[in-house]
């Protein structure tokens, strides 16, 4: 296992593309600690971002986890041109040749995959705790710690959508194109459920039964929009009588579906590699 991680690691460090991105992305992480800066002057009124309380325990695991979690871009970028590069180089071919077997091949990526989603985990985790420290209303432990299920959920959500993208690079070969395929899948499935909701069923929850098991709306469901939790936007949705209703909660069953869209990802991209002729 240690060997087939550090031949990937190799891999990208060498590959200033992939170091370049892969660096970008967590320098730009760190960037969500800007966001306690920002202060806003109008006219008499000014406020700190920070001080509209978004980095108070435990929100602030909710908060960051999603915001991250936008960001993954950056690294999917780096895991679908690793696939593509295998391809280009004829790496691929010679790691084969070299004696490593296609099941082992497909095991150093995925190995590499949790890796990266754990590395940004802990980047996340660590950070979080710094800022929810230094501006957090509340630091009691029990409170601190409250929410910790954003954490777990963040990191399911990466190692699936990095799968995925590992099994375009697989599927297409290029990069530009595994990413365009990317972006047509995310187009799909906003159609279809639109199609669901608005034509086939207007009324009722079944649309949103259907569509928890498209993959990346399931990745989505992981960890929802944490902004309409704000005491502020919710003071202001009381004082147009707009009662929100909404579970903010991480599902257990969106979880099931992501690991087990990893887990399909993963036999395909071992099936189509094991069936291509290289």
């Amino acid at each position: 296992m240690k060997r087939l991680l550090s031949i990937e690691l190799q891999k990208i460090w060498l590959n200033k593309a992939s170091r370049v991105l892969t660096l970008t992305y967590f320098i730009l992480l760190s960037f969500i600690s800007l966001i306690a800066s920002i202060k806003f002057n109008i006219g008499n009124i000014h406020f700190q971002i920070a001080e509209m309380g978004i980095f108070n325990f435990p929100y602030i695991w909710h908060f960051n986890t999603y915001i991250a979690a936008i960001l993954k871009l950056f690294l999917a970028i780096v895991i679908v041109s690793m696939m593509a590069n295998e391809y280009s180089y004829g790496t691929l071919k010679q790691n084969l040749i070299d004696g490593l077997s296609k099941k082992e091949f497909i095991l150093s990526k995925f190995v590499t995959i949790v890796l990266f989603s754990l590395c940004s985990t802990v980047f996340v985790f660590v950070m979080t705790l710094i800022l929810g420290y230094s501006f957090s209303s509340y630091t009691e432990i029990g409170i601190v710690f409250s929410d910790l299920e954003y954490v777990l959920a963040f990191f399911i959500k990466l190692v699936g959508f990095f799968s995925f993208c590992l099994f375009l690079g697989i599927l297409v070969k290029r990069s530009a194109f595994a990413l365009g395929f990317l972006l047509v899948w995310n187009i799909v499935e906003a159609i279809a459920k639109g199609i669901l909701n608005f034509r086939l069923f207007p009324e009722g929850k079944m649309a949103s039964y259907i569509t928890q098991f498209f993959p990346l709306e399931a990745m989505s469901n992981l960890i929802l929009e944490p902004f309409s939790r704000l005491s502020l936007i919710k003071s202001i949705g009381d004082q147009m009588g707009v009662e929100n209703l909404k579970d903010y909660s991480v599902p257990f069953s969106a979880i099931v579906i992501v690991l087990c869209w990893t887990i399909i990802f993963l036999f395909l991209s071992y099936r189509i590699l094991k069936n291509r002729d290289l």
